[in-house]
């Protein structure tokens, strides 16, 4: 994707949380957001046709660490949309900008599916035992 998609594609993203595109540096591929209280990041993207994946990085020691989590995200397999990149680096930000914590909804799907089959098995069994 053309380095300027992605950029615009960062800026709507924008939108819906406290981050903002402060700067694009197309010939480095660099996007570089901020939000309050002081909370930095950036995301090198990929060059196109190229098998790099993106990369995100702060500046700032404070804000490093919560990065972890989108960066082990990047690294896993599969190739991995500039979106997703950014809802983890959201994710992973979430305490330092005062938001409350998010469960992960595949987590919630995933245990309510585990709870109906424990229920239809104690079903299952209850019917087995009574015959």
């Amino acid at each position: 994707m053309e380095f300027q998609q992605l950029a615009d594609l960062a800026d709507k993203w924008c939108s819906s949380n406290p981050f903002e595109l402060i700067a694009t540096e197309e010939d480095e591929r660099r996007m570089d957001f901020y939000a309050d209280p002081g909370v930095s990041f950036y995301v090198l993207c990929p060059e196109n046709g190229c098998g790099d994946n993106f990369h995100v990085w702060s500046e700032s020691e404070d804000c490093l660490p919560f990065l972890q989590l989108a960066q082990d995200y990047i690294s896993s397999c599969g190739k991995k949309t500039l979106h997703e990149i950014l809802e983890k680096v959201l994710k992973s930000f979430r305490p330092l900008l005062g938001l409350p914590d998010v469960d992960d909804d595949a987590f919630e799907e995933y245990n309510a599916d585990v709870e109906e089959e424990e229920a239809e098995a104690d079903h299952q069994q209850m019917g087995v035992s009574q015959q």
